[in-house]
């Protein structure tokens, strides 16, 4: 048996399409979706994921911008741009590309973005709607919203099926958890602290894995026919890999997503369609309301 690829590059394709579709129907209205991604520091992993994701505002028709900070930038002179940002109407979206140097308190920075503007999803009146929302909120946690994205691309149910999620970040492990559970599904979160992952892992029938650290998930830990997805990012060799031992795994489960290839392309389409949603958002919040 070889498991059937859970492949994000062809989801992502899809779902940029219809974003690609939104924005031409904005632009009709003389409305171009814009967003601005703030950098502090030249981490050369963050540098990558800003180029993917400008790439893919160019593939859509949006316009983006990106600000490049010094890394000994304060926390004041931070909160300053965005509140900047805040206020300028041509600003649909606003990211801090993370993580952020250690003098930087993650927190406020985060909590001082507009949450109409927040399309990384991170501000607590997003998490909030989607803690509350059967469908996660209209501004959500952009990897979280991938992954539930390409299983019922696939049509793997969610509903009754029961879910192990390895790591609880505040980015993929809690807000993909509190995604499945308004699914229906039966959740179980394991971490540093949990005594026996294997015993765990192996009956799940979803698992989602967001760790870092290679190789983690081995054969043994998998049960047959599983759905694995792989979150995890680390370079070995200069190669990039999962968490997941793909090799043997893929022999043992129904559907894997590939590193790369999986879940990577999803966050940033998902990305996409929530500055999109913002931008849809705004520009009705300010459009005139008409005379009766």
């Amino acid at each position: 048996m070889s498991a059937q690829l859970l492949d994000g590059r062809l989801v992502s394709d899809s779902l940029l399409t219809k974003v690609r579709r939104g924005v031409q129907k904005l632009k009709r209205k003389k409305i171009t979706p814009k967003l601005v991604i703030i950098l502090v520091g030249d981490n050369p992993a963050s540098l990558s994921y800003i180029k993917q994701k400008v790439r893919a505002a160019e593939q859509v028709g949006m316009s983006s911008e990106e600000v490049v900070l010094p890394a000994k930038t304060s926390q004041k002179t931070l909160l300053a741009l965005i509140e900047k940002l805040n206020k300028d109407k041509k600003v649909h979206g606003i990211l801090v590309q993370l993580p952020l140097p250690a003098h930087l308190k993650e927190e406020p920075i985060i909590r001082a973005i507009d949450p109409n503007k927040d399309v990384d999803g991170f501000h607590m009146v997003n998490l909030g709607e989607m803690f509350i929302s059967p469908e996660g909120g209209e501004l959500s946690p952009c990897t979280p919203s991938g992954i539930i994205e390409m299983l019922n691309f696939y049509g793997l149910p969610l509903e009754g099926q029961e879910v192990v999620v390895v790591g609880r970040s505040n980015i993929v492990g809690k807000p993909v958890a509190t995604m499945l559970i308004n699914k229906g599904a039966t959740v179980t979160v394991c971490h540093s602290k949990t005594r026996d992952l294997t015993l765990h892992t192996k009956r799940a029938d979803i698992l989602i894995v967001a760790v870092g650290r290679p190789g983690l998930i081995t054969a043994r830990m998998v049960k047959p026919g599983a759905v694995v997805v792989d979150v995890g990012t680390s370079k070995v060799d200069n190669k990039l890999v999962g968490d997941v031992d793909f090799k043997a795994v893929s022999r043992k489960a129904a559907w894997i997503s590939p590193v790369p290839g999986g879940v990577g392309p999803m966050t940033v389409a998902c990305l996409m369609r929530n500055v999109l949603r913002a931008a849809e958002r705004l520009s009705a919040a300010k459009a005139p309301s008409k005379s009766r």
